[in-house]
This record gives structure tokens, sequence and C-alpha cells, in this order.
């Protein structure tokens, strides 16, 4: 499904050039769930960013859903972007002026999508993570937890074929960050590719493959023994 060879990035400035990602390969198959892990500063967002198509590699080739993508233009990796991936944040990233359907709302409005049909999706979407009677309500009066349920229902709208998490449960408690999980879990087993970005050892273990970063490479990966991992291992 998703598969990156030899990929490196580099960022440039007038004086100091930094090596992001060095040699990376990573095949990632349809419906699994994937951890990343590592310290600060290691990789794991860019590789997330360049995984996501918000980001292109310096070098190397990315294929992603069968096209190699590597060497899109900003216009087509948009268009990639809007109809294979939906993200969720550790920040939440929701819009304060808007109300939690509008929120959801938003992923839906450069698509051609009638207005009827953004409804009932975003309808949908909601009552999937449980949060339809919040509809109304404003993100300053939810939760963090149920801001994030929010930014899972937003991710979901567009019926992704992958789903980004870069660290989801950083700025929740243990019961929240354990509900946002259960949540996520429950995505993925319906079919829906997630790779999630974390430093709990605890959340990784759900994961059915664990890989591990330093310095912009992979250093090792564990494969979780579970049902789910025998189910995507063998897609």
């Amino acid at each position: 499904m998703l598969k990156l060879e030899h990929i490196t990035k580099i960022y440039q400035t007038t004086d100091v050039e930094t090596l992001a990602l060095d040699d990376v390969c990573l095949a990632v198959s349809r419906g699994e769930f994937l951890a990343i892990m590592g310290p600060s500063g290691c990789g794991k967002s860019t590789l997330l960013n360049v995984l996501g198509l918000v980001d292109s590699p310096s070098s190397g080739a990315y294929w992603f859903l069968g096209k190699d993508v590597a060497r899109c233009s900003e216009e087509e990796l948009t268009i990639h972007r809007r109809a294979g991936v939906g993200f969720v944040f550790q920040s939440f990233n929701l819009i304060d002026d808007l109300n939690v359907e509008e929120n959801v709302e938003v992923a839906l409005i450069y698509r051609p999508v009638s207005g009827h049909e953004r409804r009932k999706r975003v309808q949908l979407a909601l009552d999937r993570v449980g949060l339809a009677h919040r509809a109304k309500h404003m993100p300053q009066q939810l939760s963090g937890g149920q801001q994030q349920r929010v930014a899972v229902a937003r991710a979901l709208v567009s019926d992704p074929k992958v789903i980004l998490a870069d660290e989801p449960t950083g700025n929740l408690d243990t019961a929240n960050g354990d509900a946002v999980m259960e949540l996520l879990r429950s995505v993925n087993a319906s079919g829906t590719t997630l790779i999630m970005v974390t430093h709990s050892e605890a959340y990784a273990a759900r994961a059915d493959r664990v890989i591990r970063m330093l310095d912009g490479r992979l250093l090792d990966e564990t494969t979780e023994e579970h049902p789910a991992a025998a189910h995507a291992l063998g897609a």
C-alpha cells in the first residue's frame, strides 16, 4: 500500500544542512497498524510528513497507493492527500470559532461533495466517535479527550485509506488517552491503515508492528503477537 525506497530528506538553510531522514526503506500493508517510536528529533514527524504527502523527499522513491509520488508537484500531492489521507495531531488543531460539526465539515470543503452529503458524512463521523450530541458545542466547551475525538471524526469524514496520528494521546490524561487509543484501534479494525507516532511503549504495544528511529534512520522493528497483526501481515 505504502512503500518508501531509500528515502532521504535534507533541510537546508543558508548556514546549516540537516539530514532528517537517512536512506529510509519501509513498506506498510493495507489495514496495518504501525507505531513509530524514537527520541525527540530523530525524524519521526518528518517521516510522517513524507508518508502523508505534506513534504517531499530529497531523494528516493515513495509509492503511495501504487503511484510514485516522490516527484509530484504540490498540486498533485494535495490531490493525492485529500483523496487518501486523514490526520490526527497532538494539539487537536480545531478551529475555535467553529462548532464541532463545522470543524469536522472543514475536511470536506474542497471536495466535490454536495451540502446534503457533507452533512450526512459529518453526522456519521460524529456518531462513530460518540459525539453527535455535541455537534453544536464549541471546542472550548469540550474536554481534551472530546476535542481529540472530534479531531478523529474530522480525519474519518473523508473516508481516507490511511490515518496518520502524530502523538494523538500526548496532551491527554491516561483515561482519555486510553479512550482515544480504543477509538483509533476500532477504526483500524474496520480496515483503515493507521500509522502512529508515539512516545508511549504501552500504546505502541497495541500496534501490529513497531519501528524505532534514531538520527533519521530505522533501527529495528517488533511485530506484536495478536490477531490483528496476523491479518495485517497477510494483507
